[in-house]
């Protein structure tokens, strides 16, 4: 999907292409990327870098093009990670100025109605990378809000019933915040970047609001996953406590169970024995057995084995 936007108290939808003007495309098509290659002429390396799905974040000069790769969080359609991040990459040169995804997302489309609805105009290629930047940070706040939301669901799901499914969400959570992790940081090194980079003239700022929002969702990131750990770490020993119970439990009544057996194997030996000519023989040898094993679970119950 290919869309045109152009400054006037917000950024505005055009039909065609404008001098300065904002050019984004989301799963570009082949059309679209001959338009990219062939028409705009941006260089073939930074396409193909914007299209792997693990591209650090960065900035790259070459022939007067610049390229800045930064990391935006996303809703996963696999069931088994709620969330991910993907590269979103701005190149631009002169007059060209283009944003390419290979995913879709809502940070993109979101920004665009906030800069209509809060009448912000974009001052340059730098300023456009800020403010991107800085509404990525705030999605990633929002989706940490919704990590938190389903770690209380499997914590409550855990208390009413430990089993491997509601471990295993904890963890595909966890593999979610550590995408947020490493993809916060990254885009914290691209806004060092750009605050040591000469010849531009930010917004000082944005530019500390940008900071202060990265190194927001960069803490609850870290405390989500070092609390998701403890819990993870906890529920965990439940489990080895809870099998080490039910194990003691097993050898208890194995140990009773084997009292009486032990006894009519003596018994039932083809040996002379003291109760051969008993006619009470049968209920004597029941009695002895059911007293050890009377015994035995006293014994048990005491050391609160049962």
């Amino acid at each position: 999907m290919k869309a045109f936007y152009k400054n006037d108290n917000g950024l505005i939808s055009i039909k065609n292409w404008q001098p300065n003007c904002w050019i984004n495309i989301e799963n570009p098509t082949e059309d679209e990327k001959n338009y990219l290659l062939n028409e705009l002429q941006i260089p073939q390396a930074f396409f193909n870098d914007i299209n792997d799905i693990d591209e650090r974040p960065r900035i790259e000069i070459e022939n007067g093009w610049h390229l800045i790769i930064f990391r935006i969080p996303v809703v996963s359609e696999d069931v088994k990670i709620p969330f991910y991040t993907i590269p979103v990459g701005i190149v631009f040169k002169d007059e060209i100025c283009v944003t390419v995804s290979f995913h879709k997302n809502e940070v993109l489309s979101d920004f665009v109605n906030y800069t209509q609805r809060k009448k912000i105009d974009v001052k340059d290629n730098f300023d456009l990378t800020l403010k991107l930047l800085l509404s990525s940070s705030v999605w990633y706040l929002k989706y940490l809000k919704q990590v938190s939301q389903k770690i209380k669901l499997a914590e409550d799901n855990l208390e009413k019933s430990i089993k491997n499914e509601e471990l295993q969400a904890l963890l595909q959570i966890e593999k979610s915040l550590v995408f947020f992790m490493t993809s916060l940081k990254g885009n914290s090194i691209v806004l060092h970047r750009i605050k040591n980079m000469k010849n531009i003239n930010p917004d000082v700022e944005l530019l500390e609001d940008v900071d202060i929002e990265l190194r927001q969702a960069l803490e609850m990131t870290n405390i989500y996953s070092d609390i998701l750990t403890g819990t993870m770490d906890a529920y965990a020993s439940v489990i080895s406590n809870n099998m080490n119970d039910i194990m003691k439990k097993m050898t208890s009544i194995s140990i009773i169970l084997m009292i009486p057996t032990v006894i009519a194997s003596f018994y039932g030996m083809n040996v002379p024995n003291s109760l051969q000519e008993n006619p009470f023989g049968l209920p004597i040898i029941i009695a002895v057995s059911l007293a050890f094993s009377a015994l035995g679970v006293f014994l048990f119950m005491k050391r609160k084995w049962f």
